[in-house]
C-alpha cells in the first residue's frame, strides 16, 4: 500500500525550533523554545538545515509548492490580493486523488485567492466540524483561561485539532491512503500581547543579545517576538496532537510526515515579504521510517516546490512535466548526513506583489540566490519602496500614524509589512539616532543588487555588491540567477512588457476584491483608507 502524507504546513512560521539549535549556538533564539514534537519528526527521520521558500508571501509560496513549479509559473497564483487559480496546472492533491488517495485539509491552504483553497479541491475537501478558533490561538486561550485555566484553555484548542483530523480520518473509504493538510494560521498576525509568557512561561528578556543585528533590542521588541515563539510552540502542541491520533490507530510508520512553513516572521523589517534568510529560510523535516534513515541532518539547499513531486514520486505516481521542481525522494532514502546530492548547493526565491495597497497596485520584484556563503539580491524596480510607500514617513518630522492603527493593520504606512508592536515602535522612534539607521535598513529604499557574505556577515547587515574584492562572487552569482531565471521563462527577464506591471497583475483592487477589501477595512475602523484601495 502507498504512504499516507501528512503535510503540517504553518503560516508564517520561519525557523523557529529547538531541533536548529545544535546549530545556531546558545546565544540564538531556539535556544529559548523547547519543540518535542517537531524535533521527534526530526531525530526519527532527516532534518534540512537549508530549506527555502519559493516566495515569502503564501499565496505565491503556496501556488509553487501545490504546483511543483516557481511561483511566475503560476499565473496569477503569483500575486497575493486578487489571485486567481488556473485549473489547468496539475497540483499533487488533485493528481494523488485521482490516483486512489483521500485527500482532505484543515486550516488554510492557498488563500487569499479565488476560490479559497481551489488547488486543494476548495470546499469539497475540508474538514472543520470542530471550529477553526485554533488560528486565534492566543487570543481565545488567553479570553477561556479564566473559565478553564490556562492548561485547559489549550487543551480545548487542541482537541479542536484532534476532532478535526479524526473526521477527516473517519471519512476515509476502507483501504485507502490518505494526505492530509494541516494549516493553522496562528503564526500570522495577530497575536495576543503578553502570551508567550502568560500562556507558555516565556521571558521577553531573555531575547536580550539573541535578536537579529537589523533589529533595536528593547524590551517592546523583545516581546512581541516572544509571543510569537508562543504562537510556535502552539503549533508545535498541535503536531504532537496529529502524532499521537496515528500512533492510536497504528499508522504511524506508514504515514510520510512532512513539517514546515510558508515563509518567516510577520510584522518584523526584512522578515516576511523579504528575500533575506529571515524571510525566506524555514524549518523543515520529514519522517518515514519504512523509507528514511533516521538522525540524520542534511545540508541540501530545498526549495519548498521540491515537495509537490516528493509526495507523488513516494505514492509511485508519475510526475507530469508542468513540474519544474525535482523530488526529494533520493535525498530522503539516502543514509547519508551533509551533502547529498552535489548539485543542490543553490536556491532560487522571489517576489512580486504582496499587498495591493503598498504602492498603489505596483509590485516590487525580486529575486535573489543564495549559497552556502553568499546571499545575492536583485531588486528589479529600486526606485519603488520596498516596504510599501511610505507616505509621509520618509519625513522624520511627520506625524505618525497612531500606535494602535499600526498594531491593527498594514495599511497606514509601509503596507507589505504586517502590522503589530515592533513596526509600531519603528515608526515612531524612527528619528532616534540610535533606530534611523536600522529603520532605513528595514524600510528604505535598496539599490538594484544586493550581495551578503554569509561567513563574516550572518544578518546580512554589510552589502558589498560593490565592493571590488567581491566582483567576481557578484559576477557569478548574478549570472547564475539570470540564467535560470531564462530558462524557466520568468516574466521579468522574457517578456516586454512584464505581465506583473499590467492588469490584473497590478493595479488597484476591482470588483468582488475591491468590495472584500473595503468591508474590511470598514470593520477594522479604517474607512479613511478606502478611497486609497479604490486607487482615488
Amino acid at each position: 500500500m502507498p504512504p499516507n502524507i501528512l503535510f503540517a504546513f504553518a503560516d508564517d512560521w520561519g525557523r523557529y525550533a529547538s531541533a536548529y539549535r545544535p546549530f545556531e549556538g546558545e546565544n540564538a533564539i531556539n535556544a529559548l523554545i523547547d519543540t518535542p514534537n517537531f524535533d521527534r519528526i526530526a531525530e526519527e527521520g532527516v532534518l534540512f538545515r537549508n530549506a527555502f521558500v519559493p516566495a515569502p508571501s503564501c499565496t505565491p509560496c503556496r501556488s509553487s509548492i501545490l504546483s511543483g513549479q516557481y511561483f511566475w509559473q503560476t499565473g496569477l497564483g503569483a500575486i497575493l490580493q486578487g489571485a486567481v487559480w488556473d485549473e489547468t496546472i496539475p497540483t499533487y492533491p488533485l493528481i494523488l486523488e485521482q490516483n486512489g488517495y483521500h485527500i482532505g485539509y484543515t486550516y488554510k491552504v492557498w488563500s487569499p485567492g479565488r476560490t479559497m483553497n481551489a488547488p486543494y479541491g476548495a470546499e469539497r475537501t475540508r474538514y472543520e466540524p470542530a471550529g477553526r478558533l485554533y488560528s486565534r490561538f492566543s487570543h481565545v486561550a488567553t479570553e477561556r483561561a479564566s473559565e478553564l485555566g490556562i492548561e485547559g484553555a489549550k487543551e480545548m484548542l487542541l482537541e479542536e485539532t484532534r476532532q478535526n483530523f479524526d473526521a477527516f480520518l473517519d471519512a476515509r473509504p476502507a483501504g485507502k491512503p490518505f494526505c492530509y493538510w494541516w494549516g493553522p494560521t496562528n503564526t500570522h498576525r495577530t497575536w495576543e500581547r503578553g502570551s508567550g509568557k502568560a500562556l507558555w512561561g516565556l521571558e521577553p528578556d531573555d531575547l536580550k543579545g539573541r535578536l537579529p543585528a537589523f533589529l533595536p533590542d528593547v524590551h517592546d521588541i523583545r516581546e512581541d517576538v516572544n509571543d510569537y515563539l508562543g504562537e510556535c510552540l502552539a503549533v508545535d502542541a498541535g503536531l504532537g496532537v496529529l502524532i499521537e491520533r496515528l500512533e492510536a490507530i497504528g499508522e504511524l510508520d506508514n504515514t510520510l510526515i512532512v513539517v514546515s512553513g510558508d515563509h518567516g516572521i510577520p510584522g518584523f523589517p526584512r522578515a516576511k515579504c523579504n528575500l533575506y534568510n529571515i524571510g525566506c529560510e524555514v524549518a523543515l523535516a520529514a519522517r518515514w521510517p519504512e523509507r528514511i534513515p533516521s538522525a540524520r541532518v542534511v545540508d541540501d539547499f530545498v526549495n519548498l516546490m521540491d515537495l509537490a513531486p516528493t509526495f507523488l514520486d513516494a505514492a509511485g505516481v508519475d510526475i507530469p512535466d508542468s513540474m519544474t521542481a525535482r523530488s526529494l525522494l533520493p535525498v530522503l532514502e539516502s543514509d547519508r548526513s551533509g551533502q547529498v546530492e552535489a548539485e543542490r548547493t543553490a536556491v532560487v526565491t522571489g517576489r512580486e506583489r504582496h499587498n495591493v495597497m503598498a504602492r498603489d497596485g505596483m509590485p516590487y520584484p525580486m529575486r535573489a540566490i543564495r549559497t552556502r556563503d553568499f546571499l545575492y539580491i536583485h531588486n528589479f524596480e529600486p526606485d519603488r519602496w520596498p516596504v510599501g510607500d511610505p507616505r509621509g514617513l520618509d519625513d522624520p518630522n511627520a506625524e505618525a500614524p497612531s500606535w494602535d492603527s499600526l498594531l491593527a493593520s498594514s495599511r497606514p504606512a509601509y503596507s507589505d509589512m504586517d502590522g503589530g508592536p515592533t513596526k509600531a515602535w519603528m515608526i515612531h522612534h524612527r528619528a532616534d539616532e540610535d533606530v534611523q539607521p536600522l529603520f532605513e535598513i528595514g524600510f528604505g529604499k535598496r539599490p538594484r543588487e544586493e550581495l551578503y557574505d554569509l561567513r563574516v556577515d550572518p544578518h546580512y547587515m554589510n552589502n558589498v555588491a560593490t565592493n571590488p574584492d567581491y566582483e567576481q562572487a557578484r559576477t557569478d552569482l548574478a549570472n547564475e540567477l539570470m540564467d535560470l531565471l531564462r530558462e524557466n521563462d520568468d516574466p521579468r527577464l522574457v517578456e516586454s512588457p512584464c505581465r506583473f506591471e499590467q492588469a490584473p497583475y497590478a493595479g488597484p483592487l476591482a470588483g468582488d476584491e475591491l468590495q472584500e477589501e473595503i468591508e474590511r477595512l470598514t470593520n477594522l475602523g479604517l474607512s479613511a483608507l478606502i478611497s486609497k484601495v479604490k486607487g482615488e
